[in-house]
């Protein structure tokens, strides 16, 4: 089952252009490099969804964490850890 998970943007990267920032966000301690296209208006400290390594849209910081809760009851997080970036 494919999920998007809530994360924290905690950097991010403009190195060429609004179009291909990516970020590196928290989720829940575990650090992944995303990328920003779908959503120009995140800025640090947003939360968003990510799927894929693509942050799909904001999300306040209360559902975020609510989510990310029922993720971590489901084991759903533990995933994250085992992929690379």
């Amino acid at each position: 089952m494919c999920l998007a998970i809530p994360g924290k943007i905690i950097e991010i990267n403009a190195e060429f252009d609004d179009i291909f920032r990516t970020a590196k966000v928290s989720f829940g301690g575990i650090q992944k490099e995303i990328n920003l296209c779908m959503v120009p208006d995140a800025q640090l400290g947003d939360y968003v969804l990510v799927h894929v390594g693509v942050a799909i849209s904001k999300i306040d910081e209360e559902e975020a964490l609510k989510v990310f809760d029922y993720l971590k009851a489901m084991g759903e997080v533990e995933e994250l850890e085992d992929t690379p970036g």
